[in-house]
């Protein structure tokens, strides 16, 4: 925030994907009705001349999605983290299996917690006490316990169709990954364009260097479109 706030005077909206966090559950978890769903927050801001999206993992294929123009205004240029592009049958099934398995339930919300860090690959990143929004925001209480609030069932999104949706943008984008980030190499990556490397990161780039990763928001991916 650092970094960005000497380079955007515009607001800054981090939202939940339907499904995770705070937003509420869905029907559908396709990533044309996710992008819909951040198009949607974007116009209850009026007026909005224009716009910049950087999404992270699954949040990096609705911003493509959003490169398209196909969800409202287009935004001026797109940035995408760490997408994981190459599935294999494998995986989509065991993507599938744990979708349809009942989420797990703790006694106590430090537990849920954990399992929260563990799942979304910030454990041991994070100090659970030095960043309370985040577990809060993680993790939710019902009347059998604690669980982590993402549905599992977003699990079963698919792999996305990167061609179609770098080939079909409308506005510029850029590509880019941790440099020892295990679910995408710049090989796989770069057959969808030039690709942006944060050296000695991982797959959650925004937690390990922020600063870093700041600095790339306002340098390069503000600058352009």
């Amino acid at each position: 925030m650092d970094e960005l706030e000497s380079r955007w005077r515009g607001r800054v909206l981090v939202p939940d994907l339907r499904g995770h966090g705070r937003s509420p559950r869905a029907d559908s978890y396709d990533f044309a009705d996710m992008a819909a769903d951040v198009a949607d927050l974007v116009t209850r801001f009026p007026p909005v001349e224009e716009f910049v999206v950087v999404g992270h993992s699954m949040g990096g294929v609705v911003a493509l999605e959003l490169a398209s123009g196909r969800h409202g205004r287009l935004p001026r240029s797109v940035g995408a983290v760490g997408v994981k592009v190459t599935w294999t049958a494998a995986e989509l099934e065991r993507a599938r299996e744990l979708a349809s398995r009942p989420p797990r339930l703790f006694t106590r919300r430090e537990e849920a917690g954990a399992w929260f860090l563990r799942l979304t690959g910030l454990d041991g990143l994070v100090d659970p006490s030095g960043w309370p929004e985040l577990v809060d925001s993680g993790v939710v209480e019902g009347e059998e316990g604690w669980r982590v609030a993402q549905d599992p069932r977003t699990l079963a999104v698919g792999a996305p169709a990167m061609a179609d949706l770098v080939d079909g943008a409308r506005c510029p984008v850029v590509l880019a990954r941790g440099e020892t980030d295990p679910m995408v190499s710049t090989e796989e990556l770069s057959g969808f364009g030039p690709v942006h490397l944060f050296t000695g990161a991982g797959h959650n780039v925004m937690v390990e260097s922020p600063v870093t990763f700041g600095r790339w928001l306002a340098g390069d991916l503000l600058s352009i479109g």
